[in-house]
């Protein structure tokens, strides 16, 4: 009975002998704690330390053979590397994205979150790439996705370009018309029918997110522009006709003062008599009036 109990007490010491801090001998005759951690397959191991006097000699580089159809690759990475590293490495010798690829190893796919170590994969290990089809689809919708907005993005980009050279123009024209000066209605008119068009050329660009709001704000300084000719154009029109009004007077003023134009003739009061003898008339007084005649 003795002889039982010895032998399960010492058991029970090995035990705690191999979960227990370990001992190590020094100067100070400190103890070093030993931290333990759980992996998620389960197993039970000492914990990793990023402590800086931790020698990477003691993680190990495996090889790690992967076959991709009827070829076969090498990868060298770290035995606590996880898959999706393993992915990337795989990734430069195959040329198929990490997000395409479906890593099996002892008939099982692996999670890129698990590591290597964990799921058992050592030196010479195999590992079985395959196409993740539903994962390239969806990349594939995403970069079409992304080449359609960055198309977008570039023709919003030439569109306020000649946007910008537009409102220098309106710029000019505003500055002339409310300066008293006289614009051409066509340079208004072609003004504004290019604006237009630019605007039809905004609205076919299909755009989501910063791209459309981008869109917004090239359609608002379009219209707003657009109004602006409009008032400038009846501005115009209405300085074109009082302008003509007094360009009217003064050419007719300045013919007077030249002597191309006679002033009106003055108006004679004439007495008329009959004729007497041989046909002959008999002229009254003349008077002279100051009154002009009406034209």
């Amino acid at each position: 009975m003795n002889r039982d109990m010895l032998r399960t007490k010492k058991t029970k010491s090995a035990v705690t002998g191999a979960l227990s801090p370990a001992k190590t001998g020094g100067r100070g005759g400190g103890d070093e704690a030993a931290v333990w951690e759980v992996r998620p397959g389960g197993m039970l191991v000492q914990k990793r330390s990023s402590d800086c006097n931790q020698s990477s000699a003691t993680i190990p580089t495996i090889k790690v053979k992967v076959k991709y159809g009827s070829s076969y690759h090498e990868a060298k990475i770290s035995s606590q590397a996880t898959f999706g590293e393993l992915k990337k490495v795989v990734a430069r010798a195959t040329g198929l994205h990490p997000e395409e690829q479906k890593l099996m190893y002892k008939d099982r796919e692996r999670d890129s979150r698990t590591f290597l170590d964990v799921a058992g994969v050592r030196d010479g290990s195999k590992v079985v790439l395959m196409e993740d089809e539903v994962s390239r689809e969806r990349r594939y919708v995403e970069s079409q996705k992304t080449a359609k907005m960055e198309a977008a993005s570039r023709e919003i980009k030439a569109v306020r370009l000649e946007i910008d050279k537009l409102a220098k123009q309106v710029a000019d024209v505003e500055m002339d018309v409310y300066g008293g000066k006289k614009v051409a209605e066509t340079v208004i008119l072609n003004m504004i029918e290019v604006l237009m068009t630019e605007l039809i050329k905004l609205d076919g660009i299909a755009a989501e997110g910063d791209v459309k709001l981008q869109r917004r704000m090239q359609v608002k300084r379009v219209q707003k522009y657009i109004e602006t000719l409009d008032m400038l154009k009846v501005k115009n029109c209405t300085l074109q006709s009082n302008s003509k009004n007094i360009r009217v007077a003064f050419q007719q003023q300045n013919r007077i003062t030249t002597g191309q134009i006679m002033p009106p003739a003055p108006m004679y009061n004439q007495q008329k008599h009959k004729n007497i003898g041989g046909g002959r008339f008999l002229a009254g007084p003349v008077v002279v009036t100051t009154q002009w005649e009406t034209f």
